[in-house]
C-alpha cells in the first residue's frame, strides 16, 4: 500500500471519527434538554376529549349514513336516516281517526232548537189559554196542563244540553289523547334522523348502510377533539396552590424533537384522594395518594387523545 493511500485513509477515518462525535454531542444535547424539561414539570398526564357515542333511538333499518372516520361533522347536522315508512302510515292513520271522531260531535244548537221551538209554542199556548181563563172561556186546568208541558220542555232543554255537552267533552278528550299519540308517533319520527350531539369528529364507526338498527345500538363515537383537556395527579403538598380557573402551561414532546406547548386553563379539581395510577411506573410512587386535576386547553390538532403530556402551573 503506497503511502498517499494510507493517508487518504487516515484522513477519512478522522473525518467519519469527527461526525461520529458531533451526533453523539447532538444527541446528550437534546437527552439533557428533555431531561431538564420534563423535571421541571410540575404533573405529569394523557389528554382527554369529550366523546359522546351515540346510539339508535329507534328499531329499523338505516337508510342512509354519511359518516366517516376522522370526518368533523357540526352539532345537529344531519348524517343519517333510520326507515320511517310504518311510522309515516301509523301517523296517516291516527290524523284521519281525528278527522273522523270531530265529525262525530253531536251537534248541539240544531237538536236543542227543536225543542227551544216546542217551548215558544207552548208559551204562546199559555198566553192564549190565560187571556180565555180570563174571559172564563176555558178552564184553569187546560193552564195547569199548559204550564206543566213548559216545565218539562225546559227540563228536556237542560237534560238533552248537558248529555250533549257531555258527549261532546268526551270526544273532545278521546281527540286530546290522540293527538298527544300523534306526538309521540312524531318525535318517533324525528329520532328516526340521526344528528351529531356536538360539533366533533367521528372517532369510530360502529354500523354500516342498510344494516338493521335498534333502539339503544351503537352506531358511532364522536369527539369535541378541538377542546380538549388534559388529567394530571398532584400530590397533596401541591393541592394548596392550585385553584380553579388558575392557568397553567401545558406541553407535549412533537417527533422532531421541537416541544410544543399550550396555555391551558384548570376546569375541575377531585374532592377526594386516590392512589396513584398505575400508568406510574415506580412502587414507590404508586402507593402515594393524589388528586385528579383537569386542565382544560385549545387544540390546534397536535394533541391527540392518548397522547402523554405534562403540565406546569402558573
Amino acid at each position: 500500500m503506497s503511502y498517499k493511500l494510507f493517508k487518504k485513509q487516515k484522513k477519512g477515518y478522522k473525518s467519519r471519527l469527527m461526525a461520529t462525535k458531533s451526533l453523539f454531542l447532538v444527541i446528550i444535547v437534546c437527552f439533557i434538554s428533555c431531561n431538564n424539561h420534563n423535571h421541571d414539570a410540575d404533573a405529569y398526564g394523557v389528554f382527554e376529549a369529550t366523546e359522546i357515542i351515540v346510539s339508535s333511538e329507534n328499531n329499523g333499518k338505516l337508510l342512509t349514513f354519511h359518516v366517516s372516520e376522522g370526518q368533523t361533522y357540526e352539532k345537529g347536522q344531519e348524517i343519517g336516516c333510520i326507515d320511517t315508512f310504518q311510522l309515516h302510515l301509523q301517523i296517516q292513520q291516527l290524523e284521519s281517526t281525528i278527522r273522523a271522531t270531530l265529525a262525530s260531535r253531536p251537534d248541539i244548537p240544531s237538536q236543542i232548537n227543536t225543542l227551544q221551538s216546542k217551548l215558544q209554542t207552548l208559551e204562546k199556548e199559555r198566553a192564549r189559554i190565560t187571556t180565555l181563563v180570563e174571559a172564563k172561556a176555558a178552564t184553569t186546568k187546560q193552564l195547569d196542563d199548559v204550564n206543566a208541558e213548559i216545565e218539562i220542555t225546559r227540563s228536556q232543554i237542560a237534560a238533552t244540553k248537558s248529555t250533549l255537552n257531555t258527549q261532546s267533552s268526551a270526544i273532545l278528550e278521546n281527540v286530546e289523547a290522540m293527538r298527544f299519540q300523534l306526538l309521540q308517533l312524531q318525535d318517533a319520527m324525528e329520532k328516526c334522523k340521526i344528528k351529531a350531539p356536538i360539533t366533533g369528529t367521528v372517532l369510530k364507526k360502529y354500523i354500516e348502510p342498510n344494516e338493521l338498527a335498534f333502539q339503544g345500538k351503537p352506531l358511532f363515537k364522536i369527539a369535541d377533539i378541538t377542546n380538549m383537556f388534559i388529567k394530571v395527579y398532584v400530590t397533596e403538598d401541591m393541592l394548596s396552590t392550585i385553584k380553579l380557573g388558575q392557568k397553567a402551561e401545558i406541553h407535549i414532546d412533537m417527533e422532531d424533537m421541537q416541544s410544543k406547548s399550550y396555555t391551558g386553563t384548570v376546569q375541575w379539581i377531585s374532592a377526594k384522594a386516590e392512589f396513584t395510577p398505575k400508568m406510574i411506573q415506580t412502587k414507590n410512587e404508586r402507593v402515594n395518594m393524589v388528586y385528579a386535576v383537569k386542565i382544560a386547553f385549545s387544540n390546534d390538532g397536535s394533541a391527540k387523545i392518548g397522547m402523554p403530556g405534562d403540565v406546569i402551573f402558573k
